[in-house]
């Protein structure tokens, strides 16, 4: 089967401003852990293509298709890794930085998959992930804002920049809490505000408009997401008709990269 590849952004909220991540994914043939030239080739791209001066870590993941028993997918999912690893330090990438070379064993196929060939294709790969130094929230653009305030007017956008999700999952973190005991006293002080709370997220492939959340398995983290912070903003009393929730998956990004698409946004529905 022929060989692909393709680099996904994502974000890995690690600090109090978001941290950008790189997904590199590198395809292989089935029962196979070796790499072609092509391959090898478009590795070397990925590598002059990332900001070495941002490099915090990486991490490399092995994955296979779901045929086969489990101990020997684990073998040749851990082997996969280690051929990257090595291609890696090869092209003058220090070892210390390489912190987790780890085989996951086989990935199950979803239960939506129509074309299981494609799907088997692509989850036999190996993600290499590039974890950069933190930057600096995005510029607020007319009409959206990072807090609550009393003069907001309908389709104002309040971009919760501080609250947290770990990658694949829709529980909030501690920090995220935190945050959100804020924001629910300002909801509190302001109660002509109506909102819908909007869940995004990043860098899932054109096909998959939303993404798989790991607690349920299902596709519904975007809508999770918001889920959580409708349910949470419930246990601080904010009353239940003054706002709603909604996935939009990977439909609505800022354009201002993929670490700030994995968010959750209020809109001003009604003052």
């Amino acid at each position: 089967m022929k060989q692909l590849f393709y680099i996904l952004m994502l974000m890995l909220p690690a600090a109090l401003w978001a941290q950008e991540e790189t997904v590199f994914s590198v395809y292989f043939e089935f029962d196979k852990f070796n790499m072609d030239s092509k391959q090898g080739d478009n590795l070397v791209a990925f590598v002059k293509a990332v900001d070495t001066t941002r490099i915090e870590t990486i991490q490399i993941y092995g994955y296979c298709d779901d045929r086969g028993k489990d101990a020997y997918n684990y073998k040749l999912s851990n082997n996969r890794a280690g051929t990257i690893r090595d291609a890696l330090m090869a092209k003058g990438v220090k070892s210390k930085i390489i912190i987790t070379i780890e085989g996951k064993g086989r990935i199950m196929l979803d239960e939506d998959i129509d074309n299981k060939t494609e799907a088997r294709s692509k989850n036999r790969r190996v993600d290499v992930v590039v974890n950069f130094k933190p930057v600096p929230p995005p510029k607020m653009d007319p009409g959206m804002y990072n807090a609550v305030k009393q003069d907001l007017i309908i389709g104002d956008r309040i971009y919760l920049e501080n609250i947290l999700f770990e990658r694949g999952s829709s529980q909030l973190t501690g920090k995220s809490r935190l945050e959100l005991e804020k924001v629910a006293k300002l909801l509190q002080k302001y109660r002509n505000l109506n909102f819908e709370i909007q869940g995004h997220i990043c860098c899932t492939p054109t096909f998959q408009k939303e993404a798989i959340d790991k607690g349920t398995r299902k596709r519904e983290l975007s809508a999770n997401r918001a889920k959580t912070v409708y349910k949470f903003f419930l246990t601080k009393r904010i009353a239940p008709t003054r706002m709603t929730y909604k996935g939009y998956g990977n439909t609505k990004s800022l354009g201002k990269g993929s670490e700030y698409d994995r968010r959750v946004e209020l809109v001003i529905t009604k003052v």
